[in-house]
Protein backbone atom coordinates (compact mmCIF):
# COMPACT_ATOMS: atom_id res chain seq x y z
CA UNK A 1 0.00 0.00 0.00
CA UNK A 2 1.35 3.83 -1.11
CA UNK A 3 1.88 6.12 1.26
CA UNK A 4 -0.57 8.77 1.42
CA UNK A 5 -1.10 12.28 3.00
CA UNK A 6 -3.92 11.99 5.38
CA UNK A 7 -7.18 14.37 5.15
CA UNK A 8 -7.71 17.68 7.46
CA UNK A 9 -10.86 16.41 8.93
CA UNK A 10 -8.79 12.87 9.96
CA UNK A 11 -5.69 14.58 11.35
CA UNK A 12 -7.95 16.64 13.02
CA UNK A 13 -9.69 13.77 14.95
CA UNK A 14 -6.16 11.84 15.27
CA UNK A 15 -5.47 14.74 17.12
CA UNK A 16 -8.48 14.92 19.43
CA UNK A 17 -7.90 11.08 20.17
CA UNK A 18 -4.53 12.18 21.72
CA UNK A 19 -5.84 15.94 23.50
CA UNK A 20 -9.56 14.94 24.22
CA UNK A 21 -9.85 11.69 25.72
CA UNK A 22 -13.03 12.50 27.91
CA UNK A 23 -15.14 15.36 28.92
CA UNK A 24 -12.48 16.02 31.58
CA UNK A 25 -9.77 16.53 29.06
CA UNK A 26 -11.61 18.99 26.97
CA UNK A 27 -12.91 20.91 30.55
CA UNK A 28 -8.96 21.06 31.55
CA UNK A 29 -7.73 22.83 28.16
CA UNK A 30 -11.00 25.32 28.14
CA UNK A 31 -10.23 26.30 31.89
CA UNK A 32 -6.19 26.52 31.19
CA UNK A 33 -7.13 28.81 28.13
CA UNK A 34 -9.15 31.28 30.83
CA UNK A 35 -6.38 31.15 33.31
CA UNK A 36 -3.78 31.72 30.04
CA UNK A 37 -5.83 34.93 29.13
CA UNK A 38 -5.41 36.48 32.68
CA UNK A 39 -9.41 35.50 33.68
CA UNK A 40 -9.94 36.23 37.95
CA UNK A 41 -13.49 34.56 37.11
CA UNK A 42 -13.60 31.24 35.80
CA UNK A 43 -17.82 29.84 35.05
CA UNK A 44 -17.77 26.19 34.27
CA UNK A 45 -21.12 24.31 33.47
CA UNK A 46 -21.68 20.87 33.18
CA UNK A 47 -25.01 18.97 31.62
CA UNK A 48 -25.00 15.37 31.35
CA UNK A 49 -21.81 14.71 33.25
CA UNK A 50 -20.12 16.33 30.38
CA UNK A 51 -21.24 14.34 27.65
CA UNK A 52 -24.03 16.49 27.01
CA UNK A 53 -22.80 19.81 27.70
CA UNK A 54 -18.94 21.33 28.71
CA UNK A 55 -19.16 25.40 28.96
CA UNK A 56 -16.42 27.97 30.09
CA UNK A 57 -16.90 31.63 30.78
CA UNK A 58 -13.77 33.81 31.87
CA UNK A 59 -13.58 37.30 32.09
CA UNK A 60 -9.86 37.34 30.16
CA UNK A 61 -8.90 39.23 27.45
CA UNK A 62 -10.84 37.96 24.72
CA UNK A 63 -9.97 37.32 20.83
CA UNK A 64 -10.83 39.69 17.74
CA UNK A 65 -12.75 37.53 15.13
CA UNK A 66 -9.26 37.17 13.25
CA UNK A 67 -7.73 36.14 16.26
CA UNK A 68 -11.02 33.78 16.94
CA UNK A 69 -11.09 32.19 13.22
CA UNK A 70 -6.88 31.60 14.11
CA UNK A 71 -7.95 29.82 17.06
CA UNK A 72 -9.80 26.87 15.64
CA UNK A 73 -6.61 25.80 13.11
CA UNK A 74 -4.37 23.50 14.13
CA UNK A 75 -0.89 24.53 15.75
CA UNK A 76 -1.80 28.17 16.11
CA UNK A 77 -1.73 29.75 19.18
CA UNK A 78 -0.55 33.22 21.11
CA UNK A 79 1.57 30.96 23.82
CA UNK A 80 4.92 31.16 21.90
CA UNK A 81 6.43 34.10 21.05
CA UNK A 82 9.58 32.93 20.09
CA UNK A 83 10.95 29.17 19.59
CA UNK A 84 12.13 28.81 23.24
CA UNK A 85 9.48 26.02 24.23
CA UNK A 86 11.74 25.58 27.58
CA UNK A 87 10.72 29.10 28.70
CA UNK A 88 7.05 29.08 28.39
CA UNK A 89 5.16 29.70 31.77
CA UNK A 90 1.29 29.41 30.39
CA UNK A 91 -0.62 26.10 30.69
CA UNK A 92 -0.54 25.19 26.94
CA UNK A 93 1.19 26.13 24.64
CA UNK A 94 0.79 23.45 21.41
CA UNK A 95 -2.66 25.16 19.58
CA UNK A 96 -4.24 21.96 19.01
CA UNK A 97 -6.94 21.67 21.92
CA UNK A 98 -9.71 23.92 20.07
CA UNK A 99 -9.88 22.81 16.69
CA UNK A 100 -9.19 18.97 18.42
CA UNK A 101 -12.49 19.74 20.15
CA UNK A 102 -14.12 21.36 17.47
CA UNK A 103 -13.47 18.11 15.44
CA UNK A 104 -15.66 15.84 17.66
CA UNK A 105 -18.53 17.56 18.84
CA UNK A 106 -20.59 20.79 18.19
CA UNK A 107 -18.46 24.02 19.13
CA UNK A 108 -19.58 27.46 20.02
CA UNK A 109 -16.65 30.31 21.03
CA UNK A 110 -18.03 33.69 21.69
CA UNK A 111 -15.32 36.48 22.56
CA UNK A 112 -15.13 39.83 23.15
CA UNK A 113 -12.07 41.98 23.54
CA UNK A 114 -12.80 45.49 25.87
CA UNK A 115 -14.00 48.38 24.27
CA UNK A 116 -15.12 46.13 21.16
CA UNK A 117 -18.37 44.41 20.17
CA UNK A 118 -18.41 40.78 20.88
CA UNK A 119 -18.24 37.91 18.09
CA UNK A 120 -19.42 34.27 17.25
CA UNK A 121 -18.09 31.19 15.65
CA UNK A 122 -20.13 27.55 15.72
CA UNK A 123 -18.24 24.84 14.29
CA UNK A 124 -19.88 20.84 13.74
CA UNK A 125 -17.20 18.24 13.96
CA UNK A 126 -14.76 20.02 12.32
CA UNK A 127 -16.77 21.87 9.34
CA UNK A 128 -17.31 26.03 10.33
CA UNK A 129 -20.73 26.50 10.19
CA UNK A 130 -22.04 30.17 10.71
CA UNK A 131 -20.59 33.41 12.41
CA UNK A 132 -21.38 36.80 13.68
CA UNK A 133 -22.36 39.28 16.33
CA UNK A 134 -22.50 38.28 19.92
CA UNK A 135 -23.93 39.53 22.81
CA UNK A 136 -21.21 38.98 26.07
CA UNK A 137 -19.21 40.67 28.87
CA UNK A 138 -15.66 41.32 28.08
CA UNK A 139 -13.95 37.67 28.09
CA UNK A 140 -14.65 34.20 26.27
CA UNK A 141 -16.88 31.68 26.66
CA UNK A 142 -17.30 28.33 24.66
CA UNK A 143 -19.32 25.97 24.56
CA UNK A 144 -18.63 22.00 23.80
CA UNK A 145 -22.21 19.80 23.07
CA UNK A 146 -22.41 16.37 21.92
CA UNK A 147 -18.82 15.17 22.48
CA UNK A 148 -18.47 12.42 20.31
CA UNK A 149 -22.06 12.48 19.27
CA UNK A 150 -20.44 11.51 15.65
CA UNK A 151 -17.60 9.46 16.39
CA UNK A 152 -19.74 6.50 18.10
CA UNK A 153 -16.48 4.15 18.15
CA UNK A 154 -14.79 6.72 20.76
CA UNK A 155 -18.57 7.37 22.21
CA UNK A 156 -19.10 3.96 23.71
CA UNK A 157 -15.76 3.39 25.30
CA UNK A 158 -17.06 6.62 27.59
CA UNK A 159 -18.25 5.79 31.28
CA UNK A 160 -20.90 6.96 32.61
CA UNK A 161 -22.16 10.18 33.18
CA UNK A 162 -21.70 10.42 37.41
CA UNK A 163 -18.24 8.73 36.12
CA UNK A 164 -17.44 11.35 34.10
CA UNK A 165 -18.39 14.27 36.07
CA UNK A 166 -16.18 12.45 39.22
CA UNK A 167 -13.72 13.56 36.77
CA UNK A 168 -14.79 16.50 35.85
CA UNK A 169 -14.79 17.91 39.06
CA UNK A 170 -11.53 16.61 39.60
CA UNK A 171 -10.59 18.48 37.17
CA UNK A 172 -11.92 21.97 38.48
CA UNK A 173 -10.28 21.41 41.85
CA UNK A 174 -6.73 20.89 40.52
CA UNK A 175 -6.74 23.96 38.48
CA UNK A 176 -8.55 25.74 41.49
CA UNK A 177 -5.97 25.09 43.86
CA UNK A 178 -3.57 25.86 41.41
CA UNK A 179 -4.74 29.66 40.67
CA UNK A 180 -6.05 30.73 44.31
CA UNK A 181 -5.94 34.13 43.46
CA UNK A 182 -8.85 32.90 40.64
CA UNK A 183 -12.73 32.88 41.77
CA UNK A 184 -14.31 29.88 40.17
CA UNK A 185 -17.77 28.33 39.76
CA UNK A 186 -19.25 25.08 38.98
CA UNK A 187 -22.74 24.02 37.86
CA UNK A 188 -24.07 20.86 36.80
CA UNK A 189 -27.41 20.13 35.55
CA UNK A 190 -28.69 23.73 36.81
CA UNK A 191 -27.41 22.97 40.61
CA UNK A 192 -24.22 25.03 41.67
CA UNK A 193 -21.03 22.38 43.20
CA UNK A 194 -18.41 24.87 43.59
CA UNK A 195 -18.11 28.38 44.45
CA UNK A 196 -14.59 29.63 45.58
CA UNK A 197 -13.60 33.00 46.15
CA UNK A 198 -10.35 34.13 45.61
CA UNK A 199 -8.48 33.36 48.94
CA UNK A 200 -4.93 32.27 50.17
CA UNK A 201 -3.74 29.00 48.95
CA UNK A 202 -3.43 27.48 52.21
CA UNK A 203 -7.18 28.45 52.61
CA UNK A 204 -7.95 27.77 48.99
CA UNK A 205 -6.50 24.00 49.75
CA UNK A 206 -8.69 23.40 52.59
CA UNK A 207 -11.41 24.41 51.36
CA UNK A 208 -11.14 22.04 48.40
CA UNK A 209 -10.03 19.22 49.99
CA UNK A 210 -10.87 19.12 53.95
CA UNK A 211 -11.58 22.05 56.28
CA UNK A 212 -10.01 19.95 58.89
CA UNK A 213 -6.65 20.97 57.30
CA UNK A 214 -6.94 24.63 58.40
CA UNK A 215 -6.16 22.70 61.88
CA UNK A 216 -4.68 19.73 61.15
CA UNK A 217 -2.73 20.66 57.92
CA UNK A 218 0.99 21.40 58.33
CA UNK A 219 2.71 24.46 55.32
CA UNK A 220 5.23 23.50 53.11
CA UNK A 221 7.76 26.47 52.58
CA UNK A 222 11.58 25.35 51.57
CA UNK A 223 14.06 26.55 49.20
CA UNK A 224 17.11 24.87 47.78
CA UNK A 225 19.13 26.50 45.19
CA UNK A 226 16.65 27.66 42.38
CA UNK A 227 14.18 25.13 43.49
CA UNK A 228 11.46 26.43 46.09
CA UNK A 229 8.74 23.34 47.60
CA UNK A 230 5.36 24.99 48.51
CA UNK A 231 2.03 23.87 49.64
CA UNK A 232 0.15 22.25 52.56
CA UNK A 233 0.08 18.39 54.17
CA UNK A 234 -1.58 16.56 57.11
CA UNK A 235 -0.92 15.54 59.91
CA UNK A 236 0.34 11.64 60.18
CA UNK A 237 -2.77 10.67 61.93
CA UNK A 238 -5.25 12.88 60.17
CA UNK A 239 -5.49 10.77 56.96
CA UNK A 240 -7.85 9.17 54.43
CA UNK A 241 -8.46 5.18 53.26
CA UNK A 242 -7.29 6.14 50.18
CA UNK A 243 -4.96 8.55 47.57
CA UNK A 244 -7.56 10.59 46.00
CA UNK A 245 -6.63 13.69 47.89
CA UNK A 246 -2.94 13.87 46.78
CA UNK A 247 -2.24 16.91 44.28
CA UNK A 248 0.93 17.98 42.90
CA UNK A 249 1.72 20.57 40.76
CA UNK A 250 5.24 21.33 38.94
CA UNK A 251 5.67 25.38 38.24
CA UNK A 252 1.35 26.14 39.09
CA UNK A 253 0.76 23.19 36.57
CA UNK A 254 -1.39 20.19 37.73
CA UNK A 255 0.73 16.76 37.21
CA UNK A 256 0.31 13.43 37.64
CA UNK A 257 4.57 12.14 38.19
CA UNK A 258 5.67 8.69 39.42
CA UNK A 259 8.49 10.48 41.02
CA UNK A 260 6.71 13.05 42.95
CA UNK A 261 4.22 10.04 43.93
CA UNK A 262 6.77 7.70 44.78
CA UNK A 263 8.76 10.73 47.09
CA UNK A 264 5.53 11.61 48.71
CA UNK A 265 5.27 7.80 49.66
CA UNK A 266 8.98 7.51 51.20
CA UNK A 267 8.15 11.31 53.28
CA UNK A 268 5.86 9.13 55.04
CA UNK A 269 6.78 5.94 55.04
CA UNK A 270 7.12 5.00 58.09
CA UNK A 271 4.76 7.64 60.00
CA UNK A 272 1.31 6.27 58.82
CA UNK A 273 0.01 2.36 58.48
CA UNK A 274 0.52 1.10 55.18
CA UNK A 275 -3.58 1.40 54.27
CA UNK A 276 -3.89 4.93 55.44
CA UNK A 277 -3.07 8.08 52.69
CA UNK A 278 -1.83 11.69 53.69
CA UNK A 279 -4.02 14.36 51.78
CA UNK A 280 -1.44 16.86 50.34
CA UNK A 281 -0.98 19.61 47.72
CA UNK A 282 2.38 20.13 46.87
CA UNK A 283 3.76 23.17 44.87
CA UNK A 284 7.34 22.68 42.83
CA UNK A 285 8.69 26.10 41.22
CA UNK A 286 11.82 25.75 39.02
CA UNK A 287 13.76 27.20 36.53
CA UNK A 288 11.84 26.32 33.06
CA UNK A 289 15.50 24.90 31.97
CA UNK A 290 15.28 22.40 34.35
CA UNK A 291 12.45 20.62 33.46
CA UNK A 292 10.59 18.91 30.02
CA UNK A 293 7.33 19.69 30.29
CA UNK A 294 6.44 18.52 26.52
CA UNK A 295 6.49 14.63 26.90
CA UNK A 296 3.22 14.51 27.28
CA UNK A 297 -0.23 15.88 24.93
CA UNK A 298 -1.78 17.16 27.52
CA UNK A 299 0.97 17.95 29.69
CA UNK A 300 -0.01 15.76 32.50
CA UNK A 301 3.15 14.27 32.93
CA UNK A 302 6.92 16.08 33.03
CA UNK A 303 10.74 15.35 33.04
CA UNK A 304 13.21 16.69 35.16
CA UNK A 305 17.02 17.09 34.75
CA UNK A 306 17.87 16.76 37.90
CA UNK A 307 15.12 13.86 38.87
CA UNK A 308 17.27 12.67 42.26
CA UNK A 309 17.71 16.43 43.74
CA UNK A 310 13.90 16.72 43.23
CA UNK A 311 13.32 13.91 44.88
CA UNK A 312 15.54 14.64 47.99
CA UNK A 313 13.85 18.21 48.06
CA UNK A 314 10.35 16.68 48.63
CA UNK A 315 11.48 13.90 51.02
CA UNK A 316 13.72 16.62 53.48
CA UNK A 317 11.37 18.98 52.97
CA UNK A 318 8.05 16.43 54.69
CA UNK A 319 9.87 15.12 56.53
CA UNK A 320 11.65 18.22 58.21
CA UNK A 321 7.99 19.95 58.49
CA UNK A 322 6.40 16.76 60.27
CA UNK A 323 8.97 16.35 62.71
CA UNK A 324 8.37 19.96 63.68
CA UNK A 325 5.44 19.02 64.16
CA UNK A 326 6.05 17.33 67.58
CA UNK A 327 3.42 15.93 69.63
CA UNK A 328 0.67 17.17 67.39
CA UNK A 329 -1.58 14.61 66.28
CA UNK A 330 -5.32 15.02 64.99
CA UNK A 331 -7.68 14.13 67.32
CA UNK A 332 -10.26 13.26 65.04
CA UNK A 333 -8.71 10.67 63.75
CA UNK A 334 -6.45 9.32 66.76
CA UNK A 335 -9.68 8.85 68.80
CA UNK A 336 -11.31 5.41 68.32
CA UNK A 337 -15.33 4.91 68.53
CA UNK A 338 -16.06 4.58 72.20
CA UNK A 339 -16.21 1.53 73.64
CA UNK A 340 -18.54 0.70 76.49
CA UNK A 341 -16.06 -1.40 78.78
CA UNK A 342 -17.84 -2.83 81.94
CA UNK A 343 -16.05 -2.26 84.86
CA UNK A 344 -13.88 -5.03 86.83
CA UNK A 345 -16.07 -5.53 89.61
CA UNK A 346 -19.17 -5.69 87.35
CA UNK A 347 -17.77 -8.10 85.45
CA UNK A 348 -17.06 -10.28 88.48
CA UNK A 349 -20.17 -10.37 89.45
CA UNK A 350 -21.87 -10.93 85.91
CA UNK A 351 -19.34 -13.33 84.57
CA UNK A 352 -21.28 -14.23 81.37
CA UNK A 353 -23.44 -11.46 80.78
CA UNK A 354 -23.15 -9.27 77.15
CA UNK A 355 -21.42 -12.06 75.45
CA UNK A 356 -21.12 -11.74 71.34
CA UNK A 357 -18.59 -13.23 70.35
CA UNK A 358 -19.87 -16.58 68.49
CA UNK A 359 -19.18 -20.08 69.47
CA UNK A 360 -19.28 -20.57 73.28
CA UNK A 361 -15.13 -21.03 74.45
CA UNK A 362 -14.78 -23.56 77.23
CA UNK A 363 -12.04 -22.27 80.12
CA UNK A 364 -10.88 -24.49 82.78
CA UNK A 365 -11.95 -21.60 85.07
CA UNK A 366 -15.72 -19.95 85.26
CA UNK A 367 -14.73 -17.05 86.62
CA UNK A 368 -13.27 -15.24 83.67
CA UNK A 369 -15.66 -12.96 81.43
CA UNK A 370 -16.58 -12.80 78.14
CA UNK A 371 -14.39 -10.33 76.36
CA UNK A 372 -16.14 -6.96 77.26
CA UNK A 373 -15.02 -5.09 73.36
CA UNK A 374 -18.62 -5.49 72.21
CA UNK A 375 -20.76 -5.54 75.15
CA UNK A 376 -23.48 -2.87 74.90
CA UNK A 377 -23.41 -0.78 78.03
CA UNK A 378 -24.89 2.75 78.20
CA UNK A 379 -23.92 4.12 81.06
CA UNK A 380 -20.60 6.30 80.77
CA UNK A 381 -19.93 6.01 84.20
CA UNK A 382 -18.34 2.28 83.93
CA UNK A 383 -15.59 3.34 81.19
CA UNK A 384 -12.30 2.63 82.88
CA UNK A 385 -9.94 5.29 84.61
CA UNK A 386 -6.86 6.18 84.01
CA UNK A 387 -4.27 3.78 84.87
CA UNK A 388 -0.62 2.81 84.97
CA UNK A 389 1.09 2.37 81.71
CA UNK A 390 1.81 -1.34 83.30
CA UNK A 391 0.07 -3.51 85.48
CA UNK A 392 1.08 -7.16 86.69
CA UNK A 393 -0.97 -10.00 88.34
CA UNK A 394 0.39 -12.58 91.13
CA UNK A 395 1.49 -15.17 88.90
CA UNK A 396 0.25 -17.87 91.68
CA UNK A 397 -1.97 -20.01 90.01
CA UNK A 398 -0.15 -22.42 87.82
CA UNK A 399 0.02 -21.77 83.99
CA UNK A 400 -2.89 -23.95 82.33
CA UNK A 401 -2.06 -25.16 79.06
CA UNK A 402 -2.97 -22.93 76.49
CA UNK A 403 -1.40 -21.88 73.23
CA UNK A 404 -1.19 -18.77 73.90
CA UNK A 405 -0.74 -18.53 77.66
CA UNK A 406 -2.42 -16.46 80.69
CA UNK A 407 -2.42 -13.04 80.73
CA UNK A 408 0.04 -11.37 83.75
CA UNK A 409 -0.30 -7.82 82.74
CA UNK A 410 -0.67 -5.28 79.89
CA UNK A 411 2.95 -2.47 79.21
CA UNK A 412 2.16 0.95 77.88
CA UNK A 413 -1.49 0.30 77.50
CA UNK A 414 -0.76 -1.05 74.03
CA UNK A 415 0.43 -4.80 74.84
CA UNK A 416 -0.83 -7.50 76.58
CA UNK A 417 1.70 -10.01 78.40
CA UNK A 418 1.25 -13.44 78.71
CA UNK A 419 2.71 -16.73 80.60
CA UNK A 420 2.51 -19.36 78.38
CA UNK A 421 3.55 -23.11 79.44
CA UNK A 422 6.68 -22.68 76.84
CA UNK A 423 7.43 -19.11 76.90
CA UNK A 424 6.60 -15.47 77.20
CA UNK A 425 3.92 -13.89 74.52
CA UNK A 426 3.20 -10.60 73.75
CA UNK A 427 0.20 -9.54 71.65
CA UNK A 428 -0.58 -6.44 70.25
CA UNK A 429 -4.40 -6.06 71.78
CA UNK A 430 -5.45 -3.35 68.64
CA UNK A 431 -4.08 -5.72 66.20
CA UNK A 432 -5.63 -8.73 67.63
CA UNK A 433 -8.66 -7.81 68.16
CA UNK A 434 -9.04 -6.20 64.63
CA UNK A 435 -8.79 -9.61 63.13
CA UNK A 436 -11.47 -10.86 65.32
CA UNK A 437 -14.10 -8.63 64.55
CA UNK A 438 -13.36 -8.87 61.05
CA UNK A 439 -14.00 -12.66 61.35
CA UNK A 440 -16.74 -12.49 63.05
CA UNK A 441 -18.48 -9.70 60.65
CA UNK A 442 -17.30 -12.02 57.62
CA UNK A 443 -19.28 -15.14 59.57
CA UNK A 444 -22.26 -12.60 60.53
CA UNK A 445 -22.44 -11.72 56.96
CA UNK A 446 -22.15 -15.39 55.43
CA UNK A 447 -25.16 -16.69 57.68
CA UNK A 448 -27.86 -14.45 56.47
CA UNK A 449 -26.39 -10.97 57.09
CA UNK A 450 -25.04 -9.11 60.31
CA UNK A 451 -27.35 -7.98 62.93
CA UNK A 452 -28.87 -4.01 62.53
CA UNK A 453 -29.22 -1.82 65.41
CA UNK A 454 -31.39 0.85 64.70
CA UNK A 455 -30.69 4.31 65.26
CA UNK A 456 -33.53 6.33 67.34
CA UNK A 457 -32.37 9.56 65.31
CA UNK A 458 -30.58 8.79 62.07
CA UNK A 459 -27.26 10.13 61.47
CA UNK A 460 -26.86 13.00 57.96
CA UNK A 461 -22.89 12.47 56.68
CA UNK A 462 -21.75 15.18 54.24
CA UNK A 463 -19.87 14.07 51.71
CA UNK A 464 -18.57 15.10 48.15
CA UNK A 465 -21.47 14.27 45.32
CA UNK A 466 -18.94 11.34 43.82
CA UNK A 467 -18.49 10.01 47.52
CA UNK A 468 -22.49 9.78 47.88
CA UNK A 469 -22.86 8.24 44.48
CA UNK A 470 -20.48 5.29 45.46
CA UNK A 471 -21.93 4.62 48.67
CA UNK A 472 -25.75 4.64 47.51
CA UNK A 473 -24.29 1.48 44.61
CA UNK A 474 -22.98 -0.28 46.90
CA UNK A 475 -25.61 -0.20 49.52
CA UNK A 476 -27.00 -3.56 49.44
CA UNK A 477 -23.09 -4.60 50.14
CA UNK A 478 -23.30 -2.13 52.96
CA UNK A 479 -26.34 -4.29 54.04
CA UNK A 480 -25.22 -7.32 54.16
CA UNK A 481 -22.69 -6.29 57.02
CA UNK A 482 -25.73 -4.39 59.03
CA UNK A 483 -25.38 -0.83 57.92
CA UNK A 484 -28.65 0.77 56.44
CA UNK A 485 -27.93 3.74 54.57
CA UNK A 486 -29.71 6.06 51.89
CA UNK A 487 -29.09 8.75 49.89
CA UNK A 488 -30.08 11.97 51.31
CA UNK A 489 -29.57 14.63 49.06
CA UNK A 490 -26.87 15.50 46.37
CA UNK A 491 -23.94 15.43 49.18
CA UNK A 492 -24.97 13.31 51.93
CA UNK A 493 -25.86 9.93 53.22
CA UNK A 494 -28.70 8.97 55.65
CA UNK A 495 -27.55 5.93 58.28
CA UNK A 496 -30.63 4.79 59.63
CA UNK A 497 -29.13 1.72 61.45
CA UNK A 498 -25.42 0.33 62.40
CA UNK A 499 -23.94 -3.14 62.87
CA UNK A 500 -25.14 -4.32 66.16
CA UNK A 501 -22.08 -6.42 67.22
CA UNK A 502 -19.97 -3.55 67.07
CA UNK A 503 -22.21 -1.14 69.47
CA UNK A 504 -21.40 2.53 69.79
CA UNK A 505 -18.85 3.86 67.12
CA UNK A 506 -17.07 7.07 64.77
CA UNK A 507 -20.52 6.81 61.95
CA UNK A 508 -18.83 9.93 60.08
CA UNK A 509 -15.78 8.51 60.30
CA UNK A 510 -16.51 5.06 58.98
CA UNK A 511 -19.34 6.29 56.18
CA UNK A 512 -15.91 8.43 54.47
CA UNK A 513 -13.42 5.86 55.07
CA UNK A 514 -16.09 3.18 53.26
CA UNK A 515 -16.20 5.94 50.41
CA UNK A 516 -12.88 6.03 50.40
CA UNK A 517 -12.27 2.51 50.08
CA UNK A 518 -15.01 2.34 47.20
CA UNK A 519 -13.27 4.94 45.45
CA UNK A 520 -9.93 2.74 45.42
CA UNK A 521 -11.29 0.21 43.95
CA UNK A 522 -11.86 1.85 40.76
CA UNK A 523 -14.90 -0.03 39.51
CA UNK A 524 -16.56 -2.96 39.54
CA UNK A 525 -14.70 -5.89 41.42
CA UNK A 526 -15.81 -9.41 42.45
CA UNK A 527 -18.10 -9.64 45.00
CA UNK A 528 -15.81 -11.33 47.59
CA UNK A 529 -13.19 -9.56 47.39
CA UNK A 530 -15.41 -5.67 47.94
CA UNK A 531 -17.28 -7.44 50.74
CA UNK A 532 -14.01 -8.32 52.21
CA UNK A 533 -12.98 -5.01 51.97
CA UNK A 534 -15.68 -3.52 53.67
CA UNK A 535 -15.46 -6.05 56.58
CA UNK A 536 -12.25 -4.87 57.00
CA UNK A 537 -12.75 -1.39 57.12
CA UNK A 538 -15.91 -1.93 60.01
CA UNK A 539 -13.51 -4.06 61.45
CA UNK A 540 -10.56 -1.29 61.96
CA UNK A 541 -13.45 1.20 62.91
CA UNK A 542 -14.72 -0.91 65.91
CA UNK A 543 -11.42 -2.80 67.55
CA UNK A 544 -9.73 -1.92 70.80
CA UNK A 545 -7.11 0.79 70.44
CA UNK A 546 -3.94 1.13 71.73
CA UNK A 547 -4.10 2.65 75.00
CA UNK A 548 -6.89 1.29 76.02
CA UNK A 549 -6.87 -0.28 79.51
CA UNK A 550 -8.18 -3.52 80.01
CA UNK A 551 -8.77 -5.84 83.44
CA UNK A 552 -6.95 -9.40 83.19
CA UNK A 553 -10.34 -11.05 82.80
CA UNK A 554 -10.65 -9.00 79.36
CA UNK A 555 -7.33 -10.03 78.16
CA UNK A 556 -7.73 -13.77 78.90
CA UNK A 557 -10.98 -13.69 77.13
CA UNK A 558 -9.22 -11.88 74.39
CA UNK A 559 -6.48 -14.40 74.06
CA UNK A 560 -8.70 -17.81 74.60
CA UNK A 561 -10.80 -16.34 71.24
CA UNK A 562 -7.90 -15.69 69.55
CA UNK A 563 -6.55 -19.53 69.94
CA UNK A 564 -10.22 -20.68 68.13
CA UNK A 565 -10.57 -17.70 65.24
CA UNK A 566 -8.76 -18.49 61.96
CA UNK A 567 -5.99 -16.09 60.79
CA UNK A 568 -5.53 -14.28 64.04
CA UNK A 569 -2.09 -14.70 64.11
CA UNK A 570 -1.91 -11.27 61.46
CA UNK A 571 -4.12 -8.15 61.74
CA UNK A 572 -6.58 -7.04 58.33
CA UNK A 573 -3.36 -5.25 57.16
CA UNK A 574 -0.69 -8.04 57.19
CA UNK A 575 1.04 -7.63 60.67
CA UNK A 576 1.63 -9.90 63.07
CA UNK A 577 -1.16 -10.00 66.17
CA UNK A 578 1.61 -11.39 68.72
CA UNK A 579 5.29 -12.78 68.97
CA UNK A 580 6.93 -15.46 71.57
CA UNK A 581 10.04 -15.63 73.17
CA UNK A 582 10.54 -19.24 74.12
CA UNK A 583 12.11 -20.13 77.46
CA UNK A 584 15.44 -20.77 75.48
CA UNK A 585 14.87 -17.49 73.38
CA UNK A 586 15.05 -15.91 77.28
CA UNK A 587 18.06 -17.14 78.76
CA UNK A 588 20.45 -16.50 75.43
CA UNK A 589 18.83 -12.88 76.21
CA UNK A 590 20.53 -13.27 80.00
CA UNK A 591 23.69 -14.75 79.26
CA UNK A 592 22.46 -18.37 80.88
CA UNK A 593 23.30 -20.29 77.76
Amino acid sequence: MSIRRLPSHLVDRIAAGEVVERPASALKELVENSLDAGATQVDVRLGGGGLDLVEVSDDGSGMSPADMALAIERHATSKLPNEAIEEVASFGFRGEALPSIASVARFTLDSRVRGSDGWRLEVDHGARISEGPAALPPGTRVRVEGLFAKVPARRKFLRSPRAEYAACLDTVRRLAMARPDVAFTLDHDGRRILSLAPVALPARVASILDHGLAEHGLPIDLQRGEVRLGGVVSLPTFTRGAADQQYLFVNGRPVKDRLLVGALRAAYQDLIARERSPIVALFLDLPGKEIDINVHPAKTEVRFADPQGVRGLIVGGLRSALDQAGHRSAARTQAAAPVNWTSELDVMRHPGEGRDLGEPIERPWPEVPAFAGTTLVNDDQRLFAAAPAARAEPATAPVPDHPLGVARGQVANTYIVAEAADGLVIVDQHAAHERLVLERLKRGAGNGGVAVQALLLPEVVELDEPDADRLEDAAADLQAFGLEIERFGPNAVLVRGTPAPLGRLDIHGLVRDLAAEIAELGGPQALKARLDLLAATFACHHSVRAGRVLSVAEMNALLREMEVTPHSGHCNHGRPTWVKLAHGDIERLFGRR
